[in-house]
């Protein structure tokens, strides 16, 4: 059942909610006119716990109570915002997402998030890219007690009293809800176990949404792949049961344009390691390996509901690398899509395999921007943690603008240097290059792989190993499959 979003002008204690979460500006006293109703009502008790609690309004400082049916509000939070100054769309997703938990914790169906004053439409998106996401869980597969009694059902946005509230406000936070359900697109793949999504299951998720939106949308199967020259993606493959893919999501304006963003995404559905197999240890979360394609796919779905001025692009590399008798073997020589040959050194490092191919095909629809996603190598995490992905960037001017996209959109994004004398360490003896260099460095030379494939467009490739997949909710971020990356892709369609 979709939920149901509204935006009101009301006094607090008159608003009817499971959950109503209030942000409270640091500084700002107990007795500010929009809680003093709400102390009357509770005869004082929320005064004396600010107080014992030393309440200041300092981000992220909360409080909550029962109201114990003094007014219709079930519970109450207060929440501290920080300075108002730097109040920005990533703090309030947050505090949306955070209100949309204590919901889902409490079996709760109606939340109601009041704010201190209407803020920018880009912020009232923010708050229903929040809420959705705040709200996600992943259910598909639980049965009988295991499924929830409840889900959020409504949602209000409340602003003080006699506030006029524009229609464009209104169509913001709608919108910004339909953008979290296309992260959760992206969510719900990662999600899904690997004997269940294969890279035919991949791409038909893709077509599904594609058909929904109005977007175009081609697949490549086994028979095209090799037809079209693309023996990288083959390569990794082969040693699957399940087919590999390529698909080519498409969006174009009604009216025509030059600018065109093309998003590429990893996605190997499960990745074994191949031949050089991964420790039993390593191999339990290799299902989210193909959270780059998934992004594209959550991505799409969103750039369906913006409709920029001009064209973009997703493309996803499907694949399973598993280890039978026809797999892949350090020391094969594979041609590419590119026409470049590349010498195997480690089969589990696939990806970057896949991605060459994809890459080199990405080139063909003349990309103003090629903006490359995968969870590509454990280097990153252990450079930058988990809750941070590295980037690369082909001009230092395109890499202030992916950084100032990733941080207008919230998300943790830090830029690694394409190291070129690094570059002797893809040198092979026996082909054009070798997929993997020294083991110091590792996603700088796998970044340094996928721009031999790139020409002269300029490029942005993102490791996202990290932050992908997440052992506990955070920020606006849920356990499980995370949809990393989307809201920066997004920040950054914006920019152009």
């Amino acid at each position: 059942m979709p939920l149901k979003l509204s935006c009101v002008a009301a006094e607090l204690t008159q608003i009817h909610a499971d959950l109503l979460a209030i942000g409270v500006f640091e500084g700002a006293s107990v007795h500010i006119d929009a809680l003093a109703p709400i102390d009357h009502a509770l005869r004082g008790a929320l005064a004396r716990l600010l107080k014992r609690e030393e309440f200041t309004g300092k981000k992220d400082q909360t409080v909550s109570v029962d109201t114990l049916g003094q007014i219709p509000a079930h519970r109450i939070t207060i929440v501290g915002l920080g300075d108002k100054d730097k109040l920005g769309a990533p703090e309030l997703r947050a505090f949306a997402a955070r209100a949309a938990r204590e919901v889902n914790a409490t079996k709760g169906t109606a939340l109601a998030i009041a704010l201190p004053e209407l803020p920018d439409p880009l912020r009232v998106r923010a708050v229903g890219e929040g809420i959705v996401l705040g709200a996600y869980r992943f259910t598909r597969y639980l049965t009988g007690e295991r499924k929830p009694k409840a889900m959020l059902a409504k949602a209000a946005l409340i602003v003080p009293p006699g506030t006029t509230i524009p229609l464009g406000h209104k169509k913001a936070f709608e919108l910004g809800s339909r953008l979290g359900e296309s992260v959760c697109i992206t969510r719900d793949l990662v999600n899904d176990p690997p004997n269940e999504l294969t890279p035919i299951r991949l791409a038909e998720a893709a077509q599904k949404m594609a058909k929904e939106r109005g977007l175009q949308c081609r697949v490549f199967d086994r028979k095209e792949l090799q037809r079209r020259g693309m023996k990288l993606i083959i390569a990794v493959a082969q040693g699957s049961a399940n087919e590999p893919r390529l698909v080519h999501l498409i969006y174009k304006p009604a009216k025509a344009s030059k600018k065109r963003l093309v998003v590429v995404g990893k996605g190997l559905t499960f990745d074994s390691g191949g031949l050089c197999i991964k420790p039993a240890q390593g191999m339990g979360e290799m299902k989210s390996d193909m959270s780059g394609a998934a992004n594209v796919v959550g991505f799409m779905s969103a750039v369906a509901q913006l409709k920029p001025a001009f064209e973009v692009h997703g493309i996803m590399g499907c694949a399973e690398n598993m280890p039978d008798g026809a797999a892949y073997r350090p020391g094969d020589v594979f041609g590419s899509f590119d026409g470049k040959t590349v010498e195997i050194i480690n089969t589990d490092a696939e990806g970057r395999l896949v991605l060459a191919d994809a890459l080199s095909y990405a080139r063909t629809v003349d990309p103003t921007v090629l903006l490359c996603n995968a969870t590509l190598t454990g280097a990153c995490v252990v450079a930058l943690g988990q809750h941070c992905s590295g980037f690369y960037a082909t001009s230092d001017e395109l890499g202030e603008r992916f950084n100032k996209a990733a941080k207008a959109a919230g998300e943790q994004f830090w830029r690694m240097p394409l190291l070129e004398d690094m570059k002797e360490s893809l040198k092979s003896d026996v082909a054009d290059l070798k997929h993997t260099g020294d083991r110091w460095g590792g996603s700088i030379s796998a970044a340094l792989f996928l721009r031999e494939f790139v020409g002269e467009t300029p490029f942005i490739h993102c490791d996202i190993a990290g932050p992908a997949l997440s052992d506990k909710a955070y920020s606006f971020y849920t356990k499980g499959g995370t949809g990393h990356g989307v809201l920066t892709f997004l920040s950054f369609l914006d920019q152009m």
